[in-house]
């Protein structure tokens, strides 16, 4: 079987509420960040958080799961428990139409999870428990099965962790030798300084599309604006999709620039996954075969029909919302 997208990435179930401003504050989060928090405070933020919805996430895997709904054959790596966490992860990705193969974990930690605060604004403040995702190893890493997608595409979150960098590496040297693409997402403007000089080597070296937004890429190449940063990309991977927000987005490569405005969206309820989403639409394009300023609407899309509601994954299949675009 061939798959168009192969995602590597964090397995996670998501815990999303909508919160009043003084939550961030009150409980010293990093407002419109992601950090990594222990099993200790993941237990008192969760108590603290109201009702909200809970669901498979993780940013790579929201990203396969936006690419099923655009009608692509995909399938996942990312590691779980065999707990109760664990079975809704499998579950939830399954049914989006994700083929998941990865053996859940024995003992050890349990799955993880994204405890997501979203504020008025629709900023999203993510922290995030990694449980044993952190311990995806290169043995989970199908050599078959990553030679069998066109394209491969992992989060930067995954950099991390030092056992999860030998199967980001792993998977992108098998996915290379079978003549396919790699696609990384820088992941968080936090991530990009933890592992600056790390993602340039990778940027150069073994990634063939970059995913980045405005601070991330800036942050990336240390500088103020993001024009310098645009001429810094050009030409240092083959595509660079660097997303803007509400300016929209432009693709990069080492001869053309597309200038993609944003999709119209009637109300923005919560920007979590726009750039997941992003990607998925885009990436979904260039696995069709589609020139890149198609790519980039795609992406647009399925970006703006995430924001318009609560929560990572398309309420309406994409595949759907697509039609007059590619009709």
């Amino acid at each position: 079987m061939r798959y168009s997208v192969i995602g590597m990435g964090n397995a996670i179930v998501d815990v999303i509420s909508h919160v009043p401003d003084e939550f961030v504050d009150t409980h010293h989060l990093d407002r419109g960040a992601m950090r990594l928090i222990d099993a200790e405070e993941a237990t008192r933020l969760y108590a603290a958080m109201p009702p909200g919805i809970e669901s498979s996430g993780g940013s790579a895997a929201n990203t396969i799961a936006g690419i099923a709904s655009l009608g692509g054959r995909v399938s996942y790596i990312g590691k779980v428990r065999n707990d109760q966490l664990g079975e809704v992860f499998a579950h939830d990705i399954r049914a989006a139409g994700v083929d998941y193969q990865v053996t859940p974990g024995d003992d050890g930690d349990p799955t993880a999870r994204c405890l997501i605060a979203v504020t008025p604004d629709a900023q999203r403040t993510m922290n995030t428990f990694l449980g044993i995702s952190r311990n995806l190893s290169p043995s989970d890493v199908d050599e078959d099965l990553v030679a069998s997608g066109d394209l491969l595409y992992c989060e930067g979150y995954l950099w991390d962790v030092d056992v999860a960098k030998e199967a980001i590496t792993k998977g992108m040297d098998i996915a290379h030798r079978a003549g396919n693409r790699t696609a990384l997402a820088l992941s968080d403007g936090f991530c990009v300084e933890r592992h600056r000089a790390e993602f340039l080597d990778l940027v150069e070296h073994r990634v063939d599309v970059l995913f980045a937004n405005e601070v991330e890429i800036t942050s990336l190449y240390e500088v103020d604006t993001f024009d310098e940063a645009l001429q810094h990309v050009a030409g240092h991977c083959e595509i660079a999709c660097l997303t803007r927000s509400e300016k929209g987005s432009v693709i990069v490569t080492r001869d053309e620039v597309h200038v993609i405005d944003a999709h119209p969206v009637e109300r923005v309820v919560d920007t979590t996954g726009a750039g997941d989403l992003y990607a998925a639409g885009f990436l979904h394009g260039l696995a069709e075969g589609f020139d890149l300023g198609t790519c980039g609407r795609l992406g647009s899309l399925a970006a703006a029909e995430v924001i318009s509601h609560l929560g990572a994954r398309p309420e309406v299949r994409l595949a759907d919302l697509a039609t007059p675009l590619l009709g």
